[in-house]
């Protein structure tokens, strides 16, 4: 697994809905334009159990009075499927295990201004890093041959391609907010969504920690 990364990565620029990145040395934050626009909001499940969209959810009544702030564009909890050109924030559940996985993140990364990473298998590979001290081989042997009964066969086709290695979101893209635990409790994805919000820089490991 990789090594525990800081808390809060500050480098990226407070943001204004619509406008562009600015001065990469000032606070993380966030702030709605002039014009009332909503911060645009974007999340994705990876290689996780879903647990911290679970968490997301969890935060109840509160997501009522940050529907009034935000507006969630592209996630498995809305209808909306296609991520657009430009987006605030972006949050990431889940580690890098495949293909699939590292062309999400690096779109992502493209399209977000804010990246999030999300609970303790997107901050450090977790319960899916588990493999990485077998051979590739050697799980794909284990996981559709040694424990198949019927129909023994590695699939090749329709399924995206595992990676040599797991590795958590900042192994293969730059994030700017890191929020351990697994999954991270409701009050702490609402305490840094909300200063966030208020142009502050969040500090995740006041409020969670690896295996939370």
């Amino acid at each position: 697994m990789s090594a525990q990364p800081a808390a809060t990565a500050a480098t990226a620029a407070t943001l204004e809905a619509g406008q562009p990145t600015a001065d990469a040395q000032a606070p993380l934050g966030i702030s709605a334009s002039s014009g009332g626009k909503k911060i645009t909001v974007a999340t994705i499940w990876l290689d996780g159990c879903s647990g911290c969209h679970m968490s997301f959810l969890d935060m109840d009544e509160r997501l009522v009075e940050l529907a009034q702030r935000i507006d969630i564009v592209y996630s498995p909890l809305v209808d909306a499927k296609t991520l657009p050109e430009q987006v605030d924030v972006g949050i990431i559940e889940g580690s890098i295990s495949n293909e699939e996985d590292l062309h999400k993140a690096k779109l992502f990364r493209e399209h977000c201004r804010l990246l999030i990473s999300l609970g303790d298998c997107a901050v450090n590979g977790n319960i899916p890093a588990m493999r990485n001290p077998f051979k590739l081989d050697s799980v794909y042997e284990r996981a559709y041959l040694e424990n198949v009964n019927l129909n023994q066969q590695i699939p090749t086709q329709g399924v995206p391609a595992l990676l040599q290695i797991v590795k958590p979101v900042h192994g293969v893209v730059d994030v700017d907010v890191f929020i351990p635990g697994c999954p991270p409790h409701a009050d702490t994805i609402h305490y840094v969504l909300s200063e966030l919000l208020e142009g502050r820089t969040p500090e995740p490991l006041r409020m969670t920690r690896f295996g939370a």
